[in-house]
């Protein structure tokens, strides 16, 4: 299951260079046009963008290191640090790297639009929160649940910037692969250092 895990990491950083290298050609061109007149305007989508806001997760994220601090887990602390505000950092990175617009609406973000913040964010610290939660659950279906609960909720996240019409639907796509790339990198490390520790 693991190394099946890798491998959608190493797809999904080929996924997000495919679709930034092809940004103006008109398979994506479709594509975003295909997304916005699916989900365009859905108000019961576009509820789900509040889950997905940086101050939510920030608050998210600080009470889940708070549990690992209680815990004494402090790698596992140092984990979710390296793959939240990691993975924002690369987030703004790219976005002012490619720098493409927006979709147009009146009073839209003054933000760039690809990779979408929301879609990485939420994936990222979503899996995170799924990941510590299968280190301390001893019943496996729990887990299962939580991880399913994680890619449901992560998916409301990136459809509801296209229902708001905040971004392209490439955008998410962009997001989700480039964030689960990051979660999966982080992952790799967080274990690498676990192996080492052990043999010590």
């Amino acid at each position: 299951m693991k190394r099946l895990a890798y491998a959608g990491g190493i797809v999904g950083i080929i996924l997000f260079l495919l679709v930034w290298l092809n940004l103006q050609s008109d398979f994506i061109n479709t594509l975003d046009q295909l997304a916005s007149s699916w989900f365009k305007d859905n108000a019961v989508l576009g509820v789900f963008h509040y889950i997905g806001e940086p101050a939510f997760v920030v608050v998210v994220v600080a009470l889940l290191m708070l549990f690992l601090w209680l815990k004494r887990d402090y790698r596992a602390m140092l984990f979710v640090l390296l793959a939240n505000a990691g993975g924002m950092v690369a987030n703004q990175g790219f976005k002012f790297l490619i720098a493409r617009p927006r979709p147009e609406r009146l009073e839209q973000l003054t933000s760039f639009s690809f990779p979408s913040g929301h879609s990485m964010g939420g994936i990222i610290y979503l899996f995170t929160l799924a990941y510590v939660f299968s280190h301390y659950t001893t019943s496996q279906k729990r887990a299962y649940i939580v991880w399913l609960g994680a890619a449901v909720l992560s998916l409301l996240i990136g459809l509801s910037r296209i229902a708001e019409s905040r971004h392209f639907g490439s955008d998410v796509i962009g997001g989700f692969s480039l964030g689960f790339a990051w979660f999966m990198l982080s992952v790799f490390w967080y274990e690498y250092r676990e192996r080492v520790i052990k043999r010590q």
